[in-house]
């Protein structure tokens, strides 16, 4: 669970954010401006985090006071292997170095609910992490190195799916779902759609993220709405945004049914106020403004 350590929020001196150009520091670096925060965002183009001499390089760039964001990671679209897993670690390594040399007033690590096993349970903030898959491995290793350098406050945010228009991302959800509609009038399920997931909107994402930087928030938080849908039910509300409605096929099943599910009440406690939007809304908006770039 978090604890603040600004009970009033207030936003941090400025802001560094390690893989500040993809998706997600995008829309950060966009928000955390917008509330007039000092940014430095930093791209693979600026810093390449699997050379050991960008440890020197980041070095330098931190301040005492800064607050860092570590968002950079080779997604699963990038490879699933041994390589892929290497390679985030490296990067891992060359930010924690930085750190260990010039300590930060806070640091936030964003993770992957990917750390936890497939169960029928609810999972919480204190549910293990037994990760089944290398890209999960990955996201439990590289949180217990910054845990084992980081001395002062870590927050550690393990994101559940995330949609938005933009993502460049097509693993299996609204994205993926919404660009085969777009392709062929076609959304093609595993099986019969019946695995659930929850499923969180970039905008509400943005918010817990910037909430726990203006916080200076320690500790784990699973940003995760605690809502599940099944990806048929997912399908028909792509589906439905568009005219004709587009045509859901079933396929034959490969794999075993899985389910996952997330109690939400730390992440109630932590910001009482905040509300996730829900998921008919998220898809709705995200489609007028897919709508509106064509």
């Amino acid at each position: 669970m978090l604890e603040h350590q600004n009970p009033e929020p207030r936003n941090p001196d400025r802001t560094v954010l390690i893989g500040g150009s993809g998706f997600i520091g995008t829309a950060v670096t966009t928000r955390l401006r917008e509330q007039g925060t000092e940014v430095l965002s930093l791209s693979s183009k600026d810093l390449d985090l699997a050379d050991s001499a960008s440890v020197e390089k980041l070095a330098g760039m931190l301040k005492p006071e800064d607050s860092l964001v570590m968002l950079s990671a080779l997604t699963p679209d990038k490879g699933r292997g041994v390589a892929s897993l290497m390679r985030n670690l490296t990067m891992a390594q060359t930010v924690c170095g930085a750190l260990d040399k010039s300590p930060c007033s806070h640091v936030v690590y964003f993770s992957s609910d990917a750390v936890y096993p497939y169960t029928e349970a609810l999972i919480t903030d204190d549910s293990s992490a037994a990760p089944t898959d290398l890209y999960g491995a990955m996201h439990r290793t590289r949180e217990i190195l910054f845990q084992d350098v980081i001395t002062g406050p870590l927050a550690v945010l393990r994101t559940t799916l995330v949609y938005g228009h933009g993502d460049p991302h097509n693993s299996y959800g609204p994205n993926r779902l919404r660009r085969m509609a777009v392709e062929g009038r076609k959304i093609t399920l595993f099986g019969d759609g019946e695995e659930t997931r929850d499923h969180i909107f970039v905008d509400d994402l943005i918010s817990l993220i910037v909430m726990v930087l203006r916080h200076r928030s320690t500790g784990l938080l699973n940003a995760a709405t605690g809502s599940s849908t099944s990806f048929f039910d997912l399908a028909h509300l792509v589906a439905k945004q568009f005219e004709p409605q587009a045509e859901i096929i079933c396929t034959p099943r490969a794999n075993p049914i899985t389910h996952r599910a997330f109690d939400p009440t730390n992440c109630q406690k932590a910001f009482p106020s905040f509300r996730f939007t829900p998921l008919k809304e998220g898809i709705a908006r995200v489609h007028r403004q897919m709508m509106g770039d064509n």
